[in-house]
């Protein structure tokens, strides 16, 4: 019982680097062994660059429309501004 409490006394305690690096080897090995890793490699690479294009087109889209709610706004507020104060304190 007391050489289980010991916790392995005989070999130095790793930090928490070390473990992770451990790791970091054991998920790399593991992606080394499977045969797909060089098709995933490739379909992650062509999915990448499909996407480049298709950024600026996205965020036309976006500023136009965000445009036409800013124009809205501004027609709202015009026609506000044209019918006048609703009551007499605010004149």
């Amino acid at each position: 019982m007391a050489e289980r409490g010991a916790g392995g006394a005989g070999q130095p305690s790793q930090t928490a680097a070390e473990r992770q690096l451990g790791r970091r080897r054991q998920e790399l090995d593991q992606w080394k062994k499977k045969k797909s890793a060089a098709r995933m490699r490739s379909r992650n690479l062509l999915t990448g660059r499909a996407s480049e294009p298709s950024r600026p087109v996205g965020y036309t889209i976006l500023s136009v429309k965000q445009e036409r709610i800013m124009d809205e706004l501004a027609d709202e507020a015009k026609i506000h501004v044209m019918r006048g104060p609703r009551t007499g304190a605010n004149s």
